[in-house]
């Protein structure tokens, strides 16, 4: 009677180091279905109704989200900086075009990276594919707190969330220095209150030292936090 002969398990395949898939490598360089993009300050990177048709990653400058409704008024929507996505809704197969205007503050360099290699990427990398929905997740809760904020909060606490966003607190070990050039006008769009109720509560933060304009910068201390928090 013959003896069975023992089939070995298959192996799992593993990647040799070489191989081994870097997010940031992938969102630094460009490649296949990527491209690296300068913008100059007020250059829009993509604007509203445009076919939506790639996923864009910010890794140096910052970049204003604004949308205009059909009455020509123009609202921002909020304000993004390195390490952010932008346009990612056109992943969904429902957002054919794109729903809001997105055009950079300063000095911008933006990574380009076509819905089809980001799709590919997304299912094929699971360390990609990690990184993005963790950002989709906080992107998502920011955007809960930013509709609490605007329904419970007064103009001066959500003002100085808004600044403390800007600046990235939480994110940097020391305060960072927040895009000269956003305007009161867009601080008062993004908070919901008038520029004159900004301009007041501006003055009023500076006296306070929770903020400091420094070389025509605006520089945002911890402190400030003390305002979102208090009752």
């Amino acid at each position: 009677m013959p003896v069975p002969r023992k089939v070995p398990a298959p192996q799992r395949r593993t990647r040799k180091p070489s191989e081994l898939f870097d997010p940031k490598a992938f969102l630094t360089k460009a490649g296949f279905g990527k491209t690296l993009l300068h913008y100059r300050p007020k250059q829009a990177i993509f604007s509203q109704g445009e076919l939506a048709d790639a996923v864009f990653y910010i890794q140096e400058g910052r970049v204003m989200l604004s949308v205009l409704s059909k009455q020509g008024k123009e609202a921002t929507i909020a304000l993004f900086g390195p390490g952010d996505f932008l346009g990612e809704g056109c992943i969904a197969s429902d957002q054919p075009v794109r729903l809001a205007t997105a055009t950079a503050v300063t000095d911008c360099t933006v990574l380009r990276i076509a819905r089809t290699e980001m799709l590919r990427t997304l299912h094929a990398e699971h360390e990609f594919s990690d990184l993005f929905v963790a950002y989709a997740v906080e992107r998502n809760n920011r955007t809960q707190a930013d509709l609490v904020d605007q329904l419970f909060n007064s103009s001066e606490k959500r003002l100085a969330r808004a600044l403390l966003i800007l600046a990235r607190f939480g994110k940097e070990d020391t305060p960072e220095t927040v895009v000269p050039n956003v305007s009161q006008e867009t601080l008062a769009e993004m908070v919901g209150t008038t520029r004159s109720r900004v301009n007041f509560f501006m003055n009023k933060f500076r006296k306070m030292g929770f903020i400091d304009y420094n070389g025509g910068g605006l520089q945002v201390h911890s402190s400030l936090l003390s305002v979102v928090l208090h009752e």
